[in-house]
């Protein structure tokens, strides 16, 4: 019988008010928020087995990108039984942004894995988490998902991993893909995909490298946190600069410092849409090329972090610079 697997890590969807500390932490387990969904009247669609697989039980503001790529691992290899249709990955919303797209670029499967979880948690009486889960189930077991790689599914709209963020802190509609748009919806029993995305790749890999660290550039900034983080071991640097990937001669000094060590340095925007490209000059985007850095198009620094991570753990890429500016646009 063909399947769906709900891999449950914790989260707001999983969370309870601890009566001793009233402090609400993640304690429910898949099995339970699947039965919820059921008890809400929410169910999977016809003909379709949900499965149930608990890969760990914590809010993601603790993950780190170690913590993600073995969520990412473990759905490939569910995904590569001919019986699964998709994986659904029940997840803090802090971090999913992030963890969604690391599963974008290591699953080289043409089955979804759909990530979805809560803004309220599950002993509020309006959760939005049995409603979320019932939808996310329903997109990993549909054709029309397939070849649309890891995304997200949160409050009836499908978001490709790559573009999601999380814009608003606490409303359930709190996904958002910016200029890029949704890739489709869920209505009732219908997922309708309005359409795929093309800068999607992936990549055979067995380790990533987490030491990869992003900068902010804000007015006046320097090069301090850059050589801070060169001198505690970073392998890998995001700037998010100004505009089209500006920044100063302090902080071009310290690019060039970074390059000239051996670590790469990726330059974004710190604006939510366009994209970076070299353009001006005394302290702008043509000296922090010049400096060595590489222009991520229009990723974000979280999403380029992500990239770079991976990137460094892959022996098949051999042009860094030209891969990321294929996955940059």
């Amino acid at each position: 019988m063909p399947k769906v697997v709900v891999l449950g890590t914790g989260g707001t969807i999983a969370s309870r008010v601890d009566p001793k500390t009233g402090h609400a932490v993640a304690a429910a387990t898949g099995v339970e928020l699947v039965e919820t969904m059921r008890a809400c009247g929410h169910a999977a669609p016809a003909g379709i087995e949900v499965a149930v697989e608990q890969f760990c039980n914590v809010n993601s503001f603790r993950f780190d990108l170690e913590i993600a790529f073995r969520i990412a691992k473990r759905a490939a290899s569910l995904l590569a039984d001919p019986e699964i249709l998709g994986v659904v990955v029940t997840q803090g919303t802090d971090t999913m942004e992030e963890s969604s797209y690391l599963a974008d670029l290591v699953v080289g499967s043409e089955k979804p894995v759909v990530f979805t979880g809560a803004q309220r948690h599950a002993q509020e009486s309006d959760s939005d988490g049995p409603r979320n889960l019932a939808q996310a189930i329903r997109v990993a077991a549909a054709p029309e998902a397939r070849g649309l790689g890891a995304m997200i599914v949160f409050e009836g709209e499908l978001h490709a991993a790559r573009d999601a963020t999380k814009l608003h802190a606490s409303r359930v509609g709190t996904f958002w893909s910016g200029e890029h748009g949704k890739l489709g919806e869920v209505d009732g029993e219908r997922v309708v995909v309005q359409r795929r995305p093309t800068l999607r790749r992936s990549f055979a890999v067995d380790r990533i490298e987490p030491r990869i660290d992003l900068v902010r550039l804000v007015m006046g900034s320097d090069a301090r946190f850059i050589r801070c983080a060169l001198d505690t071991g970073t392998r890998g640097l995001v700037l998010e600069a100004f505009g089209r990937g500006n920044a100063n001669h302090e902080v071009v000094a310290g690019i060039r410092e970074a390059v000239e060590r051996g670590v790469p340095v990726v330059v974004t925007s710190r604006c939510p849409q366009g994209r970076v490209l070299p353009i001006y000059g005394d302290g702008g985007g043509k000296d922090v090329a010049a400096a060595g850095a590489i222009f991520a198009g229009d990723l974000s620094g979280l999403k380029a972090r992500v990239l770079l991570s991976v990137l460094l753990g892959s022996p098949a890429v051999t042009d860094l610079a030209e891969t990321i500016a294929a996955m940059g646009s």
